[in-house]
């Protein structure tokens, strides 16, 4: 079924509430299926053929989801566009794409029509806000395009989205997302966090990442909820406008959780209006998130997922008390999952402790990566699809998240997991955030170094080790060997930790 009656029943229901707001900008239901419907009608009157794919390329904005769902509407592919990626990087997403209409801000259009200059797309740019140079504006095909009546009908394993992660190698891989997948993951989320449309989403995630789209946005809109964008990240903008709007559900990188933890520790701000905030992106030691208690009041629930799984494998149910350490429990409903070790093909038995690979199948599981039979080969094996993450699990079902499996340190023959060494170095009062990683070494082959960012000035490497002393799990193989110091570490399109580039700094 098209993921475009998601919007169509709620604008039937609650035409008059608001949808969407940024800044003092309000667009009710009634309001965004019509220039959903407008623009599905331009795309159709334009050629656009189901199964075509059109791109977004911005930050959140006004027009973003209106674009993603006239799309859907017309039978289209939305492309949401990472607004961080590079110059070839974006090329390359538009050129693998074939999409045939992207969506981009006025003030980057002459950036856009340089970049894709010689591609055939070059011509049909639409501007979110009027500019010069752009072929379509957004605002006058809201109101002047024919609307188009009646949603182009879908099959539940045909695509709905074609998302491009961000790796730190290479260029972006096409992750095909079908409507049967992400509506899966729609009605997983509303079932376990009990979303109605009472609730007010504050979405400071980027539409172009699952977190923004099918966690924080599409639920909320699912069930006549309302949401408040945010078009970049400002923690100080964050904390007024959860104070002044009163939002019961948002969402955050981790790196903004660490962001507002840090603003408010010494100043704290109490946020009684959140009954959901989730985070996620990349594992949060527990120190940071325990200063972001502290600092707002909020117990934030964690959320594993990735691109491939529609943003949302494992996480706490509403009410459900955090276990330290756990990202907590699948989503049985939507998925199956085994532990199975490195290198190996069987899953480790029900009730084992150790360490294996996260496998999942299920309905939110993307069917394949967009034209690379290779990597379906290598990732996918007898319906179980390998996600490179290692994880443990205890005898009631929480799972643990160990590290990358390509991130794991052979230092004496024996395995280091980066992020657990880098979870007991995160409480050392002298860091404000680490990344282990790990360097060549005469002896030991790898051995554990330690990227610090320091909290003050003035630290030193001496005053690292000394901490280290006085922590049982910061000694042996997991004591850091070398440390070294930088003003920032360095990230991914997507917020994550770029460890292959502090490799190649610290070789």
């Amino acid at each position: 079924m098209n993921l475009a009656n998601i919007l169509s029943r709620a604008a039937t229901e609650h035409p008059d509430r608001v949808a969407l707001r940024m800044g003092s900008v309000e667009v009710t239901y009634a309001q965004f299926v019509e220039q959903s419907r407008r623009f599905a009608g331009f795309l159709r009157e334009q050629g656009l053929k189901p199964g075509e794919r059109v791109a977004c390329w911005a930050p959140n904005c006004l027009e973003y989801l209106p674009v993603i769902f006239g799309a859907w509407w017309a039978g289209g592919v939305a492309v949401p566009l990472n607004y961080l990626f590079g110059a070839d990087a974006l090329r390359h997403a538009v050129t693998d794409s074939e999409a045939q209409w992207v969506l981009a801000r006025g003030e980057d259009v002459t950036r856009l029509q340089e970049l894709l200059t010689g591609l055939p797309l070059a011509g049909r740019i639409i501007s979110a806000a009027g500019a010069e140079h752009s072929d379509y504006d957004f605002a006058t095909i809201s109101r002047t395009a024919s609307p188009l009546a009646e949603v182009q009908p879908r099959l539940d394993d045909e695509d709905a989205l074609l998302m491009y992660t961000s790796g730190s190698t290479g260029m972006p891989k096409g992750v095909r997302q079908t409507h049967r997948n992400t509506g899966s993951q729609v009605d997983a989320v509303i079932d376990i966090w009990g979303i109605n449309g009472d609730d007010h989403a504050l979405n400071s995630m980027p539409l172009f990442h699952v977190g923004g789209l099918q966690l924080c946005s599409l639920p909320v809109l699912a069930r006549g909820g309302q949401i408040t964008f945010m078009p970049k990240w400002d923690p100080n903008e964050w904390l007024r406008l959860v104070q002044e709007s009163r939002p019961s559900i948002g969402g955050l990188i981790s790196t903004m959780l660490i962001d507002v933890g840090n603003l408010t520790q010494d100043n704290p701000t109490r946020l009684d209006s959140m009954r959901i905030c989730m985070f996620g992106g990349s594992r949060t030691p527990p120190a940071p998130v325990q200063r972001f208690v502290r600092g707002t009041g909020v117990v934030p629930t964690e959320i594993y997922g990735q691109t491939e799984q529609n943003g949302l494998a494992v996480t706490y149910r509403a009410g459900e008390s955090p276990r330290e350490e756990s990202m907590g429990r699948a989503l049985d409903q939507i998925m199956r999952w085994q532990l199975v070790p490195p290198g190996g093909d069987e899953a480790l038995p029900s009730g084992s402790e150790d360490v294996g690979e996260f496998w999942v199948r299920g309905d939110a599981v993307t069917p394949g990566y967009w034209r690379m039979p290779e990597l379906n080969a290598e990732r996918f094996v007898d319906g179980w699809f390998r996600t490179g993450d290692l994880v443990r699990a205890d005898s009631e079902g929480y799972l643990y998240y160990v590290d990358r499996i390509d991130d794991m340190i052979v230092s004496g023959g024996e395995n280091v997991y980066p992020q657990m060494v880098e979870s007991h170095l995160a409480s050392c009062p002298q860091i404000a955030e680490v990344a282990i990683i790990g360097t060549a070494d005469d002896r030991w082959v790898q051995k554990v170094t330690a990227v610090v960012v320091p909290s003050a000035r003035g630290v030193s490497a001496e005053d690292i080790y000394s901490y280290c002393e006085t922590d049982p799990n910061l000694k042996g193989l997991q004591r850091p060997k070398r440390i070294e110091f930088v003003d920032a570490l360095p990230r991914t399109g997507s917020g994550k930790l770029n460890r292959p580039e502090l490799r190649q700094q610290f070789p």
